[in-house]
């Protein structure tokens, strides 16, 4: 579980990307952040395992209690899974070395200079597998399609063995086919291994289908928060037309 209390960011230049929010995320939860670019969902995501350091508030993470710079924020994102928009991997490496990525922070920073653990590569292979990669384990991901390429992302994220796991736009490029896919494997490995999920998403029809819980943005603020069924076509045009929702 995660806890934002009056959590806020100020960018450097005096931009508010995201006023003070309190919400309790879930452990299993599959949430997805929605609304127009600049809305501040990249920014409540990024605040999420601190790549923002917030401006206010604190936040809250069960079995850690507030996450502050130094050990406890270490293990914070030894414990949070992170699958990016343009998937960050090393394109002359194979899957399975991308993946393997995801271990580094479980030793010390000379040791990813060597061999990892046989108990690693195994864990690997399983998360490829899981991803329905493992016969491409040997290939260089710049042979891989787009889809096949955010899979690996996935695994390299689930090998972390993640409590939390964040996705900023992580179908953005791909086609509608590939989305479903990508996001039919994400949100069954997190829904299976009790994991808490925030992924922002600009495909409305997407968010419906796979959200347990959206979080709507409008500059900088929460303007929707409930289950997928209430988005109805006036909820929608409030929250992209920057109307104020029915109380």
């Amino acid at each position: 579980m995660i806890k934002l209390n009056g959590l806020g960011m100020v960018y450097p230049n005096g931009f508010t990307g995201l006023h003070p929010v309190s919400l309790t995320l879930h452990q299993g939860q599959f949430t997805v952040l929605i609304g127009q670019s600049g809305a501040g969902k990249s920014t409540l995501l990024r605040c999420l395992n601190f790549l923002n350091h917030p401006s206010e508030g604190s936040l809250e993470v069960e079995g850690l209690g507030e996450i502050k710079p130094g050990p406890v924020l270490r293990e914070h994102r030894r414990r949070t899974g992170i699958v990016f928009q343009q998937h960050q991997l090393i394109g002359r490496h194979s899957a399975l070395q991308n993946v393997l990525v995801g271990r580094l922070g479980y030793h010390l920073p000379l040791r990813g200079v060597f061999p990892l653990p046989q108990s690693d590569l195994e864990l690997a292979l399983e998360c490829l597998d899981r991803v329905g990669l493992a016969d491409k384990a040997l290939e260089r991901v710049d042979k891989l399609s787009g889809g096949q390429q955010q899979r690996v992302g996935i695994a390299r994220a689930l090998v972390q063995k993640p409590r939390i796991m964040l996705a900023d736009e992580p179908v953005a490029s791909l086609d509608p086919a590939t989305s479903n896919r990508v996001l039919e494997i994400l949100s069954g490995i997190c829904k299976e291994d009790g994991i808490l999920a925030v992924v922002s998403l600009h495909q409305i029809e997407l968010a419906k289908q796979f959200a347990d819980r959206i979080i709507a943005l409008a500059e900088g603020k929460v303007s929707y928060d409930g289950p997928p069924a209430g988005l109805c076509p006036q909820t929608l045009h409030c929250i992209y037309n920057g109307e104020a929702l029915a109380a």
